[in-house]
């Protein structure tokens, strides 16, 4: 009898174990594999087709002359490799005023470097050069999965070198939506050069052990144990890192650069609560503007004027910051 209890509980374990890995299995399908398209969490950074969506006939003409404006420029097409020998693409646009002022755009999860072309004209018109990069596993960059900012910091180091050798770069910003929000923070954290004047994040995640539990909730009303943690094992073996390092609260517990933290009042998909905790953990000049009415990245679109007069302070602040 207790040989037959022995050998049910044994099955029973087996088959639990397999169900977990099965599910894990699919979780790291749906949100680390780049090439999947099961679940599209959002990603931020002026989608056209959302503001088209939803957009007053006054907007549309708005976005109508961003898009011819950006027909008429002349991006440059540039490259690197990184250290894990991945070809990753992005676009560059130089100001046709000679400038050294130069900001790099970063979208968000499954986006690509064609979007953000509101604020990319923004910036262009502010005197900046604009570098857009696809982030690996997205666009035309190499990758076979979703590094949601933590292995895209390194790589974020890699472009700032090449902006500082080949372009001249002498003061430089970083700008991120959501996934790149998370991206830009977490690049803050590391060791960089002097030429980085200060960080902009918009709608960014505290980790992304946290974010990933928030959407199980939010897309599957799931609870996070023990799926999650079977898909950080998965993806630390298949991706090389695991959810609980991937962290942007504690890299900008170490970071030293000035930033600007920018999110939705009526944020559900990277909750507003998340913000509070990464303004208090930054160590450094900060500032903090909650978007009344805004949802995932929408702080542009709802207030464009006022993100626009809030921007400028704030890179006006953070370039006098050592004067």
């Amino acid at each position: 009898m207790k040989k037959r209890m022995s050998i049910a509980f044994a099955v029973v374990l087996l088959l639990l174990t397999i169900g977990l890995f099965g599910a894990g299995q699919y979780f790291y399908g749906v949100a680390i594999n780049s090439t999947s398209g099961a679940v599209d969490l959002h990603g931020g950074g002026e989608s056209e087709t959302a503001i088209a969506a939803s957009a007053s006939k006054e907007q549309q003409k708005k976005e109508e002359v961003i898009r011819q404006w950006t027909k008429q420029q002349e991006f440059e097409k540039v490259e690197l490799t990184t250290k894990d020998d991945l070809t990753l693409k992005a676009l560059y646009i130089e100001n046709k005023e000679p400038s050294s002022k130069t900001v790099i755009l970063a979208h968000g999860y499954k986006g690509n470097k064609e979007q953000m072309p509101g604020i990319t004209k923004f910036y262009y018109e502010q005197g900046f050069n604009v570098l857009k990069p696809d982030a690996r596993g997205h666009g035309e960059s190499e990758g076979h999965y979703i590094g949601y900012g933590w292995h895209d910091r390194l790589d974020y180091q890699q472009w700032i070198d090449l902006l500082i050798k080949e372009k001249n770069a002498q003061s430089i910003y970083l700008h991120g939506f959501s996934m790149g929000a998370a991206t830009v923070l977490m690049t803050s954290g590391e060791d960089l050069p002097d030429e980085v004047k200060g960080v902009i994040a918009d709608s960014g995640y505290t980790s992304v052990k946290e974010e990933l539990s928030h959407q199980m909730k939010y897309l599957y009303n799931l609870p996070s144990f023990p799926v999650l943690n079977v898909t950080s094992m998965i993806t630390n073996v298949r991706a090389g890192y695991s959810f609980e390092e991937a962290s942007a609260i504690k890299q900008v517990e170490q970071s030293e650069l000035p930033i600007f933290f920018i999110h939705g009042a009526k944020d559900d998909l990277v909750p507003t609560e998340m913000v509070n905790r990464l303004y208090e953990a930054t160590p450094g000049m900060k500032e903090l503007w909650i978007v009344p009415d805004a949802k995932h990245t929408e702080g542009y679109t709802v207030a464009e004027k006022e993100y626009q007069k809030r921007l400028i302070q704030f890179i006006d602040k953070a370039s006098n910051k050592e004067g």
